[in-house]
Formats: C-alpha cells, structure tokens, sequence
C-alpha cells in the first residue's frame, strides 16, 4: 500500500460535510460493537508491580473504523494486566508525522507504533516482503503460515533488533483496490492512465504496464479525481474508501479475478513495534501477553474491517459503482512484470533476500504453485 516515500494519511477533508457525517456514523457504531466484542482473560498481576507501566502507542490510522478498533484494544489492556500494563493510544499525526514513527519509537519519543509495515522499505528493503507485494502470496492464512510457521518472525525481530526495536508480531488489514473514473477490465486499460500508487515496487509494476504514476496523501486524492488530475487511485479497502467518497469522484472499482481482490497487494499488513528499552522492562510473563495479545488484535481488526466493507460494498452498489474485475490472462502478465521486480527489490538487502527466499519456496510448493522454474529462470538471489 505505502512506503517511506509516500506520506502520512490525511483526515477527511472538513469541506465535505457527507463524508464527515457517514464516518462519525460509522465510528459511533463501531465503538459501540468494539466495546461488546474486544474481551479476554484479566491478566494477573505480578504483585511486585508496584505502578502501572503506561506505553504510548501511535497508529497509522487517521480515524475511521481502523483507528476505533485500535482505541477499543488498546483501552482494553489495563483491565487485562490486572494495571501492570496500560496502552495509552494516538491516532496518526497527534504526535509525529507518520514516516517519523519509526524514530520516535527508536529514540523513546513514542514507546510503540502500529504502522503499515511497508513505510518502512526505504531504510530497510526487508520490509518490502513483510507485508504483501505485486503477485506474491494472496492470501492472509499465507502471510501467517510465512510469519508464524515458516520463520519470518524470527527474521522481522532480527532485522528490527539491529535497528533498536523489537518487531511483536503483524496485524492484518484488508486487501488495496483501485477506483477509477473509466472502466478498467485488462491490463491494457491501465497505459497513458493518470495513477495515484505508493511508491516502491507497486508503483514500479504499474509503470511497466504503461500507467502514468503518482504520489499523492490521502488527502489529495478526492480533490485529485474531482479536478480530473489523475483518472485512477488505489488506496485502502471498501469500508475507508467508501467514507471518503470516491464513489461521488469515480465510477468503477478494478479488482482481481473472482477471490483476488487484489493483484497488487492484497493482504496489507500492519504490526505492533516496540522500543527495545521499554520492551526488555517488561517481564518475561507480561512480553508473552503482549505476543498473544497482538494474535487476538489481529484477529478482531481483521474480522471487523472485513464486517465494515461488505456494509460498504451495498453502498457503493447503491451508489452506481461498477467493479471491474481483471481475466486470469491479466494476472499472467502482471506476474511476467512482477517477477524481475521481486529479484530487483531482494537483492538489496540480505534481511530482503531471506525473507523473499522463504516466500518464493512456498509460492512454489505444492501447496501453493504459484510460480513454476520456468517463470524464475535466469534470475537468482544474493542469499
């Protein structure tokens, strides 16, 4: 979706008194659902915990249904820990500027983040390959097996620690879709198009494929469609989208093939980040809460976004959006354009490569055959 060249999302524009009344709608009825759902087991407290340790954590969501789900969770914790642990939440922006998380976290400004992992890819490339990228692995159940089965955790907390963080877990998200003013049905359809895309590789694909690319935050990209400055935009899913109001700037939806939301990225992942010095205060009982706790958010933020966009989806078919889907023919092609980009983006790190190495392993299991030798013939990995 994003990486450390694009910046930080925006709240919606104040002009547009629709959009701002549909997501305050939205946020009062997901605090309520939140506030029902988000439950666990109380933590017991470590009776030599004399104080609550307080972190602040700052996510990348600006408001909407990912940053209420956020706050419920985060609000959750103390009654969990029994008031050994407290997460105070901030939503995008309230303390730095959403490509400053990264050092605010490292130099104590901030004690965690929940960012898009993929903000990370200019300083360190592994992150490129944790979270999802053009025709790699489609489907979240992959990017857990990749974490939690086939060690890309290990290599994330790696490739973090020697930067000062502890790398807890990912957070997953929803797929990227792409709105459009003309119809987008083939591959061909995206040449000469006036785009909005991250950077990096996403926007490196559709640059093959002939799109004219664009950097544009959150914030600019109603205005941009509205004024004709680009014709096509990708951002976040249905649910976000839609309370934006691109269905009032554009008239289609490109997707994948039936069950391939997303050709580009469809599996966005976020995660739980911490500073090394407050994540070594913790004991060894509160650090294993902490890990199973980002499991349980995952699992509730993914579920409830998920629950969000299929309300999303009816509205924008009531408001006379087309989606568009792309031929399996189009996910050849676009993986031929892919696949000199996946070498391209490895090969620039050691973290990059090993990390790439486990996914290409299994894209090309059995249990997954998404790539053939032939396909990678000629290229090669510096592992």
């Amino acid at each position: 979706m994003k990486d450390e060249t694009e910046k930080a999302t925006e709240a919606l524009p104040a002009t547009d008194s629709g959009r701002r009344s549909f997501l305050k709608k939205s946020l009062q009825g997901t605090a309520a659902l939140g506030a029902a759902t988000i439950t666990g087991a109380p933590f017991i407290r470590n009776a030599e915990a004399a104080q609550t340790t307080t972190w602040k954590i700052q996510t990348s969501w600006p408001g909407g249904i990912g940053l209420e789900i956020f706050k419920d969770w985060c609000n959750s914790i103390i009654e969990k820990t029994g008031g050994e642990l407290a997460f105070k939440p901030f939503g995008a922006k309230d303390v730095v500027g959403e490509f400053q998380l990264f050092d605010a976290v490292k130099n104590g400004v901030l004690d965690a983040m929940n960012p898009f992992t993929l903000y990370w890819a200019g300083r360190m490339p592994v992150a490129v390959f944790l979270s999802s990228y053009p025709l790699g692995l489609r489907q979240p159940s992959e990017w857990d097996a990749f974490y939690y089965g086939l060690g890309g955790l290990e290599l994330a907390r790696e490739a973090f620690g020697k930067l000062g963080l502890h790398y807890v877990g990912p957070i997953q998200h929803d797929a990227n879709i792409i709105h459009s003013k003309v119809p987008i049905r083939s591959i061909d359809d995206f040449r000469g198009r006036k785009m909005r895309l991250p950077g990096g590789m996403v926007a490196e694909l559709f640059q093959a494929a002939g799109a004219k690319t664009t950097l544009l935050p959150g914030s600019e990209i109603f205005p941009a469609l509205e004024k004709g400055t680009i014709d096509v935009a990708d951002y976040v899913g249905p649910a976000i989208n839609y309370a934006l109001g691109f269905h009032q700037v554009t008239k289609y939806v490109s997707m994948g093939p039936p069950g391939f939301m997303s050709i580009y990225q469809p599996v966005d992942l976020m995660d739980l980040t911490v500073s090394k010095k407050s994540w070594n205060k913790l004991s060894d009982k509160m650090k294993q809460f902490v890990e199973n706790e980002v499991h349980v958010y995952s699992d509730l933020h993914f579920s409830k976004i998920q629950k969000a966009d299929q309300e999303a989806w009816k509205k924008f078919e009531e408001a006379g959006t087309e989606v568009t889907r792309l031929s399996e023919d189009d996910v050849e092609a676009f993986t031929e354009l892919a696949i000199p980009l996946w070498f391209k983006w490895a090969n620039k790190d050691p973290y990059a490569a090993r990390a790439f190495k486990i996914q290409l392993d299994y894209m090309m299991s059995g249990s997954l055959g998404y790539v053939t030798p032939d396909m990678i013939k000629g290229y090669s990995l510096k592992v």
